[in-house]
C-alpha cells in the first residue's frame, strides 16, 4: 500500500501463469480474473490494468494472441477497470496475466491478517480448480465438470469483494489461489495469532473432484501445500487422504476467505447472496491453541 493522502491509498498486485484450460478467450478472461482479484482482496476498486504477454512467435497463430486478450480485456471490462497498455516478449510457452492498480481507503484496506477468536470463517467459491485443470492434461476430465470449473475460474470475484469490503464486518480476508485453502488458512491463523477451526463436510467442493482425487490426479503443487501445512494442522482421524488433498488443492482464482464478526454474519451472508454470491460458512477462529488448523468433519 502506498498512501496518497488522509483519504486515499494505492494498491498493487500483478500476476501470470501458463494455460490452464485449450480455449485461449477463457485462458485470457481466467487470468485477467485473477489478477484482479487481489485487489479485492485488500478491500480495494481497481483503477487500471497493464497487459503481461509472453508468447511464441511464429509457433502460434497469432489469432490465438488475440483471443487470450479480447478474454483479458472482457475481464477487465467486468472488473470496472480500463487496461491501458503493458509488455509482451517472444517466448517458447505463452504466459499472459497483468499487473492491475487499485484504490482504498488507507484506514479500510483488508489483510490476511487480524482475524478475532469468535470470528466465522466465509468462503466464496467451491474447492477443485487444479485437481480439474490436471485432469484436463490428463484426458481425464469429465465435459460437464470441466464447463463447472471454467465458470468458477472465470468468475470474477468482484461481488464478494465490494460487498465484503462496504461490510465493516470483515477482520481478515485474503483471496484463495496457489496455496489451497488449508496454505491460505494457515498464513491468515499464523499472522492472527489464533486457530482456525475448519469444518471438511462444509466447504463447498465442485462435484466430482472428490472422485478424481481418489484416482490421484492432482498437480504437484496440491501435493506440496498439502506437505507444507500437515506439521500444522490437526486432521480429524475421519478425513482420509483424497480428502485431505482437495482441502489443499491449489487453485486459479479461487474465492474470498474471510474473518467475520460473528454478530455480522446473517447480515453479510444475506448480503452476499443477494449480490448472487454463494457464501459457505467454513469454519471458526479460536484462541491460538497447539495447531493452527483444526479440520473437523461434523
Amino acid at each position: 500500500m502506498y498512501q496518497l493522502s488522509a483519504t486515499e491509498a494505492v494498491v498493487e498486485t500483478v500476476d501470470f501463469f501458463t494455460p490452464v484450460v485449450d480455449d485461449p478467450f477463457l485462458f485470457g478472461r481466467i487470468a485477467a480474473a485473477n489478477a484482479f482479484s487481489d485487489i479485492w482482496a485488500m478491500g480495494a476498486r481497481p483503477l487500471f490494468a497493464l497487459n503481461l504477454v509472453a508468447f511464441p512467435v511464429g509457433k502460434l497463430p497469432m489469432e490465438t494472441l488475440g483471443e487470450i486478450l479480447r478474454g483479458g480485456a472482457a475481464a477487465a471490462a467486468e472488473a470496472g477497470a480500463p487496461i491501458l497498455g503493458g509488455h509482451s516478449i517472444d517466448d517458447p510457452e505463452p504466459k499472459y496475466g497483468m499487473a492491475v492498480t487499485g484504490l482504498v481507503h488507507p484506514d479500510r484496506v483488508l489483510r490476511n491478517v487480524g482475524a478475532r477468536p469468535g470470528d466465522r470463517i466465509l468462503l466464496t467459491k467451491p474447492l477443485g480448480s487444479g485437481i480439474v485443470t490436471t485432469a484436463i492434461k490428463r484426458g481425464e476430465a469429465d465435459p460437464a465438470l470441466v464447463d463447472r470449473a471454467v465458470g468458477v475460474m472465470a468468475a470474477l470475484n468482484r461481488a464478494a469483494g465490494e460487498v465484503l469490503a462496504a461490510s465493516g464486518a470483515v477482520h481478515a480476508l485474503t483471496d484463495v489461489t496457489g496455496f489451497g485453502l488449508l496454505g491460505h488458512a494457515l498464513e491468515m491463523a499464523q499472522g492472527s495469532g489464533v486457530t482456525l477451526r475448519l469444518d471438511a463436510r462444509a466447504v463447498p467442493i465442485l462435484e466430482g473432484v472428490r472422485a478424481l482425487a481418489e484416482r490421484d490426479v492432482a498437480p504437484g503443487g496440491s501435493r506440496a501445500n498439502l506437505a507444507w501445512v500437515a506439521p500444522h494442522v490437526r486432521f480429524d482421524a475421519s478425513l482420509d487422504a483424497p480428502a485431505r488433498l482437495v482441502l489443499a488443492d491449489a487453485q486459479t482464482n479461487g474465492g474470498l476467505l474471510a474473518a467475520v464478526a460473528p454478530e455480522r454474519l446473517d447480515e453479510l451472508a444475506a448480503a452476499l447472496k443477494q449480490a448472487g454470491v454463494q457464501a459457505a460458512v467454513v469454519g471458526a477462529c479460536a484462541p491460538a491453541s497447539d495447531v493452527w488448523i483444526e479440520v473437523g468433519a461434523s
